[in-house]
């Protein structure tokens, strides 16, 4: 009955107190009071639970003792039933009840299942034992509510969210939540304030309709899908709203879109509520879902494709780390055919210099060719995305620009339009960098691989030290005209230089 307690306590704060500690972990100069603060928060839900669920082992274990019996095979039963148990309600409970009626009825469901086995454990007293033991079940089910939408949307963040969002309220119409369901790998969110949309998925934005997100969005598929002579197949790792996947869509020679994206909840959320920015993606008749971790995919698939884009989650976050090892990067070049192109997205906020440095220098050393292209803002850094081409072949601009004038490719224009780009000098004044020109930059940069997994702990110690200005104009400071890079008209070529001089 105290287990049954315990977890109403455990629902309870979860959904009334923890996501209002006046607290902002982002002012965290080091990792040790964030540290501080996620134990306190686990102690603070669930030691309660954990000290009774121990406690109540020696309840069967006494239930099983009898004259004449084995001590050792009464405990080994004991704790082989506890075993089995841990093990079916572990997968139970993440895989099947969870996914189908969301934590809060899980909740309700422990609350149910400890309150009978106490009752089991107690024998079935009488009438009025019984009928207090279910006026307190019925009272500690009532009790549990809904975890706020806001702990799925921000994560860590949650209380000065909710405190930001509450003060915009105040002169702005307030952020309405549009979505949210919990699946078998992620949680996911949808809300939109102002006509923009944003998808977090575990507490991390994943991606948006506004100008700034969506343009590096488009980025991340027009610039591989431009820069190829004539992709057929192409493979997108993460689906997040769906716009760089949709953006191949509009490409005449496409014939193949597969998407590898680990929660199944994701593109139909997406393609309910970003239908517009991912042109329906999710629903072409071009496009293949395999719901699957994207580095797992390819791993074990003997496919090969003209473009690989990546698009995982945030630097910092467990796990993704391994989709930008030397040994990942290897992995999908690999897996790219004759002139094919990788695309891999680069955020300069989720990260200080060396952080920044590091990714850079561990895709370099796969492809030492590679070229860097900012999704600026003004003067200022937002996010990078970086190419890498199995062929150093010159970029053709008339070749380019060819394409964009025909007829054929009249709806991928109208796709550069919509983000602000009008011209193939336009998207290609996006380039920042290469590899050659960034040797001194990278010089001392860590090289990222599966043996260190290096970018777990230099983005994790500096998750609230972030300066994107600082990387980006490092970088920049690095930018000229690479001669040898880009071919084509005299006035094309001018145009393009002048466009890489100009102040942003």
């Amino acid at each position: 009955m105290l287990l049954a307690v315990s977890i109403a306590w455990t629902a309870w704060m979860l959904s009334k107190s923890l996501p209002y500690w006046p607290v902002d972990p982002s002012l965290a100069v080091t990792p040790w009071f964030n540290f501080q603060l996620d134990f306190l928060r686990a102690a603070c839900a669930i030691l309660p639970a954990t000290l009774l669920w121990g406690a109540s082992f020696p309840l069967p274990l006494a239930s099983l003792v009898a004259p004449g019996l084995d001590p050792a095979g009464v405990a080994g039963d004991a704790y082989g039933s506890n075993t089995a148990g841990a093990i079916i309600g572990a997968i139970a409970f993440s895989l099947v009840i969870v996914p189908t009626i969301g934590s809060m009825h899980a909740e309700r469901l422990l609350i149910a299942l400890s309150s009978v086995a106490a009752l089991i454990v107690i024998g079935w007293p009488g009438v009025e034992m019984l009928a207090v033991g279910l006026g307190i079940t019925v009272a500690l089910i009532w009790s549990v509510a809904e975890i706020p939408w806001q702990v799925t949307a921000y994560g860590r963040s949650v209380a000065p969210m909710i405190r930001t969002d509450a003060e915009e309220a105040k002169q702005y119409p307030p952020k309405v939540l549009l979505y949210r369901a919990e699946g078998i790998n992620s949680s996911v969110a949808i809300t939109e304030q102002w006509g923009r949309r944003v998808i977090y998925v575990n507490g991390n934005a994943e991606a948006s309709n506004g100008a700034d997100d969506i343009r590096l969005e488009r980025m991340a598929a027009h610039i591989p899908a431009l820069l190829h002579a004539d992709p057929h197949d192409v493979l997108i790792v993460g689906f997040g709203a769906g716009i760089t996947a949709g953006s191949f869509t509009v490409y005449p020679h496409v014939k193949r879109i597969v998407i590898a994206e680990l929660e199944t909840r994701v593109p139909p959320a997406s393609t309910q509520f970003f239908h517009d920015e991912n042109y329906g993606v999710f629903n072409d008749p071009r496009t293949t879902m395999v719901y699957d971790d994207g580095r797992h995919y390819i791993l074990t698939s003997h496919d090969t494709f003209d473009i690989i884009t990546s698009d995982p989650v945030h630097l910092w976050v467990r796990g993704t780390s391994a989709l930008y090892s030397k040994e990942y990067f290897e992995l999908v070049r690999s897996h790219l055919n004759s002139g094919g192109v990788m695309a891999q997205w680069l955020p300069l906020y989720d990260g200080d210099a060396e952080t920044v440095k590091s990714v850079l220098a561990t895709f370099f050393e796969v492809f030492p060719d590679g070229t860097v292209w900012s999704n600026h803002m003004g003067n200022r850094g937002y996010d990078l995305v970086l190419i890498g081409r199995s062929d150093a072949t010159p970029i053709n601009i008339d070749r380019i620009q060819a394409k964009l004038d025909s007829a054929d490719y009249a709806p991928v224009l109208v796709s550069l339009h919509a983000v602000g780009f009008n011209s193939a000098v336009e998207v290609l004044g996006t380039y920042l960098g290469r590899a050659s020109d960034l040797k001194p930059l990278l010089a001392d940069a860590q090289i990222n691989m599966d043996r260190n997994l290096r970018l777990q702990y230099l983005a994790g110690l500096e998750l609230n030290g972030v300066d994107p200005e600082r990387s980006y104009q490092a970088l920049r400071a690095y930018r000229s005209f690479p001669k040898d890079l880009f071919t084509g008209s005299d006035h094309y070529i001018k145009e393009l230089v002048d466009s890489l001089r100009r102040p942003e």
